[in-house]
């Protein structure tokens, strides 16, 4: 193994959103919501190479563009909605095999619809995973909005605590205040960085062993939604969120 491993970009786009038609190439800020991604991810220097892996060459030729490789197709088996996103890695990392059959050491999993991470989150999260021994993964997590202490699982008429548990003082979670609870960090969907072996050999994304990666203000934004999207472009309009610098004109079908 080199001394600094060699990682490669993944960026998933498929085409058949439902939630947002088509959002990984709508227009935000004068640019594909794409853009942003492959920008970030050639600008932070991390990578041997920025690869889209896409079921249709629309969203190929705007990937290719923006200067991301498009190298192959993603097969319409492994684009559903429900598809995991363990097959098309394994697709992708299997297509870029050399007729070595060598294989990059480490890829990094980069969601266009998390637009808002920058180039400097991506270097301060592969600095992160490069020191670390022992770990199979990296993943973005942040801070809970809504703390898990406090959810129930409603049962007919009856409910009851998702986390059953109590402070010494026997104060159920649940009515505690929030600064009295311990910290919960949910995963977002901007970042993953993992070895190669881990989806090869173990298939599967994540590994067993993990590191936290800790995206702070607009880093770890995720658009999924109507919603998502208003309040994404109202922000930017505001300057509560930024984008990555896009150097070049937008898109236009030839």
């Amino acid at each position: 193994m080199s001394a600094t491993p060699e990682c490669i970009a993944l960026i998933p786009a498929r085409a058949g959103s439902k939630r947002v038609a088509h959002k990984n190439i709508a227009p935000l800020a004068g640019h594909p919501l794409i853009a942003y991604t492959i920008c970030a991810a050639l600008d932070s220097g991390v990578f041997s190479r920025v690869v889209v892996s896409t079921d249709s060459e629309e969203y190929a030729a705007i990937a290719r563009y923006y200067g991301a490789e498009v190298p192959f197709l993603r097969p319409a088996e492994i684009s559903g909605d429900k598809s995991p996103d363990i097959e098309w890695i394994l697709h992708a990392l299997n297509h870029l095999r050399n007729p070595q059959e060598e294989v990059f050491e480490c890829f990094a999993l980069l969601r266009p619809t998390s637009p808002c991470r920058k180039p400097e989150t991506i270097r301060r999260a592969w600095s992160q995973f490069i020191q670390q021994t022992g770990v199979d993964s990296l993943r973005a997590v942040e801070l809970c909005a809504q703390h898990p202490g406090k959810m129930w699982i409603v049962r007919g008429d009856r409910m009851h605590p998702l986390m059953p548990m109590t402070h010494e003082d026997a104060t159920p979670y649940h009515s505690s205040q929030y600064a009295a609870l311990p910290k919960v960090y949910v995963q977002n969907a901007s970042l993953e960085i993992a070895w190669s072996r881990v989806a090869l050999e173990g298939g599967t994304i994540s590994g067993e062993v993990l590191t936290p990666f800790l995206t702070y203000t607009d880093e770890g934004l995720d658009v999924n939604s109507q919603h998502d999207w208003r309040m994404l472009e109202a922000m930017v309009d505001g300057g509560e969120a930024t984008l990555p610098t896009v150097n070049m004109p937008p898109y236009s079908k030839r």
